[in-house]
């Protein structure tokens, strides 16, 4: 199934303010644009560093840019598409404060 990006605006605004950012985010969105998803384990197919995270979370952790950034996602597999809710982005020191606390599980900023 296609995936249906919900908020591409989010990694615009992003890059704008990360310049270095942007070739990676295109990249990953070009990549995006070409997925074809059945389940979450396709997403690695995708993009092999992708870590689907657990707790029946439907959350997966994008890395970008050689792993200087993090995107965490939530996403929702329907009847004809593959939904995907950008829910937090920033640079991998900022992730993994976030992930001192457990808030990867539930961080909602976009």
């Amino acid at each position: 199934m296609k995936v249906h990006l919900i908020k591409k605006q989010t990694l615009e605004d992003f890059a704008i303010r990360h310049p270095g950012s942007k070739s990676s985010l295109e990249d990953w969105i070009e990549k995006l644009r070409l997925a074809d998803w059945e389940q979450p384990g396709d997403m690695k197919k995708t993009y092999n560093t992708a870590d689907v995270l657990g707790k029946s979370s439907n959350r997966v952790i994008f890395d970008i840019g050689g792993n200087n950034y993090r995107m965490i996602c939530k996403y929702l597999f329907g009847a004809k598409q593959v939904h995907l809710f950008v829910c937090w982005i920033g640079r991998h020191a900022a992730y993994d404060k976030l992930c001192k606390q457990g808030d990867q599980y539930t961080i909602n900023l976009y």
